[in-house]
């Protein structure tokens, strides 16, 4: 009886509902009580919103749903973080996510907190069928060029990938590998593979930059991740370029 129940443990309970057609709801919607009210739209307000990430995350498993449908199993989603930076690497990473994979919220990397970023970062890992990264440093980036080196990193990690994968899903990239493969431009917003990736990626470059932050503090590089922003360009003016950046970018390389 609800009448032998506490607000706070009505509260307790409708928070754990997933259905508005739980019982318990239909005997709640009865109690005048404004808490139980108020309780009762908190609920119906979570229940729409998981069902519209539900939704939004099905729509970006068409690609691995029709590609299951033709035989394929070890999908691997591929994207890379750090193209546009002056100042450290450029990071690939390589996801094979299970068919049941279901992860609310999953979208673009860079349109996440950083908090939820990290969270998602370790359910993928703790998830996946199989996650792999590929590096390549400034030094190299400056030897080979940007975009030779983020098709190198995606490389490295679809190679290193525990489980080869039968086919590939590219963020915007074609890679050199006998494996069937889809480039898809904005990959990471049509794919939750590639979303997967793109989420694992950014968090190890990030972890990457915040780790130089502590080596040389001057330059902000917990702030802005090595993007070329007034107060990164102003340390580089004060200070000089580290090892980590990148001397062929402007305004570095007309430094030389």
């Amino acid at each position: 009886m609800l009448t032998k129940m506490t607000i706070a443990e009505i509260k307790g309970k409708l928070s754990r509902i997933k259905s508005l057609e739980d019982p318990f709801v239909t005997e709640c919607r009865s109690d005048s009580r404004k808490g139980i009210q108020l309780a009762l739209q908190s609920l119906e307000r979570a229940i729409e919103k998981e069902r519209i990430q539900r939704e939004h995350f099905e729509s970006i498993c068409v690609y691995e749903r029709d590609l299951r449908s033709k035989g394929y199993q070890f999908i691997a989603g591929v994207d890379e973080a750090g193209r546009g930076p002056l100042a450290g690497p450029v990071v690939a990473a390589a996801v094979i996510l299970p068919e049941d994979f279901y992860l609310q919220g999953l979208k673009v990397s860079k349109q996440l907190s950083a908090q939820r970023r990290e969270k998602y970062f370790q359910t993928i890992h703790e998830q996946a069928i199989a996650v792999s990264t590929g590096i390549i440093h400034s030094k190299e980036i400056d030897e080979i060029n940007i975009y030779e080196a983020a098709k190198k990193a995606m490389l490295k990690a679809i190679s290193q990938l525990e489980i080869s994968p039968d086919y590939c899903l590219i963020d915007a990239m074609e890679v050199p590998l006998p494996i069937e493969q889809l480039s898809l431009i904005k990959g990471d917003a049509k794919s939750a593979s590639i979303a997967a990736a793109s989420v694992i990626a950014k968090e190890t470059r990030d972890r990457m930059m915040m780790e130089y932050a502590k080596q040389h503090p001057e330059y902000g590089f917990e702030k802005h991740m090595g993007y070329g922003t007034k107060s990164h360009l102003e340390a580089i003016e004060r200070f000089g370029p580290t090892d980590w950046h990148r001397m062929t970018f402007a305004p570095l390389k007309a430094k030389q």
